[in-house]
């Protein structure tokens, strides 16, 4: 019976242990980390459609498989854009050069005839005694006609009013003209000379001293070449001057006509003999070279424009040397005009800024000073302000006629 009692308390206390053992490893089972959840008795209702969602129609057509899909290529690339050059500068029309002169006789007037109404001021008088030809002679030398023409012209004047008798304002005006022009010499010949007699380019040599404005006439120049069917290159041997490359460069796109230059502060005979042999090899009609704008007092500065000179007869002579003078400066432009005319051998004068304060009478002293004509006057700050000088147009301005 014992027996019997202890086996039944045994059995019991396994059964209590044998559950606690279960129950806690279930436990155990619900806090491990990454122990899959335990599938819910209720079923979960399904998730409500966000906005924006499309709900899955019945499709009519039977799905297409991976090969009828169209894929893009991957082995096509994007266009990429390509950046265009920047536009060339538009080529401009300089206008015709004939009769530009005459065109701007109203801005050459406008400035230039105070000389004319003097004079003829002063040749109305009712007596012309030795003081009123003082006072003519004092205002022709005012507007540096120089002395030796002054002295000339005063002399003509009384020996013509003189056997004239009657002095009407018709005959005065008539009289101041044809003696005008008689001093300035008509019968020179004003051309630029860019033909070349050889089968070669034109050749024109631009000298000056700084300040002349020598580079911008040089691109007047170019401008009024073209105008006449010139084809032009230019050569920018002022290689001293910042930026004067860059300028006279400017100037040639404008017109079409191509530049040579070098490294600033280079050899400006190399420059310039450079830009002669591209002339010849392209078939260019004329070749126009802007030397440094050197001072005239230093003496080595000269002997380079000498030896640019030199340089450029290796190839050909020269056909013009053009000497550009301010003409506001007035008689110190005749001390340059000497200077540069032994250093090389000028043929034609520039005079610029005409229109401004400059008396025209260094017109008539720069031609008696060198002997050579001024062929070309600047009446402007415009692109087509540069004139084949003509003394007719010009005493007419002077006069007023």
């Amino acid at each position: 019976m014992e027996l019997i009692l202890a086996v039944v308390i045994a059995v019991v206390v396994l059964g209590v242990l044998g559950g606690l053992v279960v129950g806690g490893r279930k436990k155990k089972a619900k806090t491990l980390p990454g122990a899959p959840p335990t599938t819910p008795d209720i079923t979960a209702p399904p998730a409500e459609p966000h906005v924006g969602d499309e709900a899955e129609e019945p499709r009519d057509q039977p799905r297409r498989t991976i090969e009828e899909v169209d894929l893009p290529d991957a082995t096509a690339t994007a266009p990429v854009a390509v950046e265009e050059p920047p536009a060339a500068p538009a080529i401009e029309v300089p206008e015709p050069t004939a009769g530009r002169l005459v065109r701007l006789r109203a801005r050459l007037s406008r400035s230039q005839n105070a000389l004319g109404k003097g004079l003829l001021t002063l040749l109305s008088r009712e007596h012309l005694d030795d003081d009123t030809w003082e006072e003519i002679e004092d205002t022709l030398l005012t507007a540096d006609v120089g002395v030796q023409p002054t002295q000339e012209l005063v002399e003509q004047l009384r020996e013509r009013v003189k056997i004239l008798g009657t002095r009407t304002p018709a005959e005065l005006r008539a009289l101041l003209r044809e003696e005008l022009l008689k001093i300035l010499v008509p019968e020179f010949d004003r051309a630029v000379n860019t033909d070349s007699p050889l089968d070669t380019p034109g050749i024109v040599m631009v000298v000056g001293v700084n300040g002349t404005g020598k580079t911008t006439t040089t691109g007047k120049l170019a401008r009024v070449l073209v105008a006449d069917g010139k084809n032009v290159v230019l050569g920018a041997a002022d290689t001293f001057r910042a930026a004067a490359a860059d300028q006279l460069q400017t100037w040639g796109e404008r017109v079409g006509a191509r530049t040579v230059r070098g490294p600033e502060g280079g050899d400006p005979a190399s420059v310039a003999f450079d830009a002669v042999k591209e002339g010849i090899e392209e078939g260019a009609d004329v070749v126009l070279i802007d030397t440094a704008g050197r001072l005239h007092t230093k003496t080595g500065l000269m002997d380079e424009l000498g030896k640019v000179k030199r340089v450029v007869e290796k190839h050909a002579p020269l056909d013009e040397v053009l000497l550009v003078l301010d003409a506001t400066t007035g008689q110190n432009g005749l001390v340059q005009a000497r200077v540069f005319a032994e250093v090389v051998n000028i043929t034609g004068i520039v005079l610029t800024k005409l229109d401004g304060t400059a008396k025209g009478g260094i017109v008539i002293a720069v031609q008696r000073e060198l002997g050579v004509p001024v062929k070309l006057i600047g009446l402007g700050e415009g692109a087509d302000d540069l004139a084949p000088f003509e003394p007719e147009a010009f005493v007419d301005a002077l006069i007023g006629e």
